[in-house]
């Protein structure tokens, strides 16, 4: 089975996700800047959701360039991620529309969780099937950067009814240690060796 079908649905699906959300960027009725005031956290909510949905795409991107085949469990844990980053338009609405309230702050965090499960799924079924030995499988290592963001992802959603910020600090933190693509994968990518 070859991944190109995977990958033009991917990208259409993530096009969508994108497209979605960027919807939910009413045009205010006044034409000041002081209009524009009421849209500042559905404002927030769409560029980090942008950004995770960007790091995402860029990531499947690389592990994909890397991967040679696919199969039944790699399609269907690839269908589990983009249904996990479909739920990043309602998320982010609704926490933009609430104004960073608690709960919606904490369904963000618990659907970044997911999201990151999901990834590590995708990840650990391709590399399983490219064999220990396999370029993929050396790139993705142990993928404790996978597994802390998951962690973290899951101490904003704890930390989000205490202080909704500190759950969007954790969110923010996560998309940092990911906004870089994994060098390993594109080392490997461009043919060259990864240690470790």
């Amino acid at each position: 089975m070859t991944k190109g079908r995977l990958e033009a649905f991917s990208d259409g699906v993530l096009a969508i996700i994108i497209t979605i959300m960027v919807l939910e960027l009413k045009v205010p009725h006044g034409d000041t800047p002081e209009a524009l005031k009421p849209l500042l956290p559905v404002f927030l909510s769409y560029v980090l959701s942008f950004t995770y949905i960007g790091i995402y795409w860029n990531n499947h991107h690389h592990m994909l360039h890397i991967a040679t085949q696919v199969n039944g469990s790699v399609l269907w844990a690839n269908l589990l991620l983009l249904f996990c980053l479909s739920l990043f338009p309602f998320v982010t609405a609704w926490m933009g529309e609430n104004h960073f309230a608690s709960w919606p702050v904490a369904f963000y965090g618990v659907v970044s969780a997911m999201s990151g499960v999901a990834y590590y799924w995708l990840a650990h079924n391709l590399a399983r099937i490219h064999g220990k030995d396999s370029p993929l499988n050396k790139a993705l290592g142990k993928d404790y950067k996978g597994i802390l963001s998951v962690l973290i992802n899951l101490a904003g959603v704890a930390l989000s009814f205490i202080q909704p910020w500190m759950g969007l600090v954790m969110y923010v933190i996560v998309a940092l240690i990911w906004f870089i693509p994994d060098r390993r994968m594109e080392k490997v990518g461009k043919g060259e060796v990864v240690h470790g």
